[in-house]
């Protein structure tokens, strides 16, 4: 089948405004001290259990971390800010960018406790990605994650992700053993998913910031 072979545009740092959250290119000038509040304590070291670096004890290497991936375009990183008090709550990026097949996945994402379960955290990722497909033409949008992690792997199917299968001993990660689960959106199947997220973050489906009805994503047969 013939299609559209003209590339996808490279994402760029720009700013996607939300409801809930805001996401901004990343400024460790600018976030560290929120995220290092956050996610710097030894308390904290489970949320970077399966990401590729950290946990850090020190401040100033977490500085040093977060300098390094606001300078990177592969991975190109966002810094979550929650609208109501201005704060970094978290980050995510863009990786593995191939503008020529129209591929690009969602990763290195690190929600801290104030982002976890809240409405921005989910609004976050559907900016994302109606970033990705509305904005930059992407076709194929990727979740990938150890496979280990349940958390991330719940995350990506309740996102409207479809489950693609794990590909066994992919990657060596902080010294050990990683296969990871894949997973996928596609451009045909975005539609569904934006109106799906779109009818969960309307106002009239919470109460006192509770939600009325849960997010359900549309399954493949």
């Amino acid at each position: 089948m013939q299609i559209d072979s003209k590339p996808a545009a490279p994402p760029k740092r720009t700013v996607i405004e939300g409801q809930y959250a805001k996401v901004v290119p990343l400024d460790a000038s600018a976030h560290a001290g929120d995220l290092w509040e956050a996610a710097g304590s030894p308390e904290q070291d489970r949320l970077w259990r399966y990401l590729f670096d950290g946990p850090y004890r020190e401040r100033g290497a977490f500085e040093t971390a977060l300098v390094a991936k606001a300078a990177s375009d592969d991975p190109l990183f966002f810094g979550i800010l929650d609208r109501g008090t201005a704060r970094a709550v978290g980050y995510a990026s863009y990786m593995r960018i191939e503008p020529k097949h129209r591929v690009i996945e969602v990763g290195s994402i690190l929600f801290t406790p104030r982002l976890q379960r809240t409405t921005a955290a989910t609004e976050s990722m559907y900016l994302m990605a109606r970033h990705v497909f509305e904005s930059l033409r992407y076709r194929r949008y990727e979740w990938k994650c150890d496979s280990r992690n349940e958390p991330s792997r719940a995350a990506a199917l309740r996102l409207g992700f479809t489950f693609e299968g794990i590909f066994r001993q992919h990657m060596i990660v902080k010294g050990q053993n990683r296969d990871t689960a894949w997973y996928s959106m596609l451009d045909s199947e975005w539609p569904s998913r934006k109106a799906e997220f779109e009818r969960w973050l309307a106002p009239g489906n919470f109460i006192d910031g509770v939600q009325k009805t849960p997010l359900r994503m549309p399954r493949l047969t």
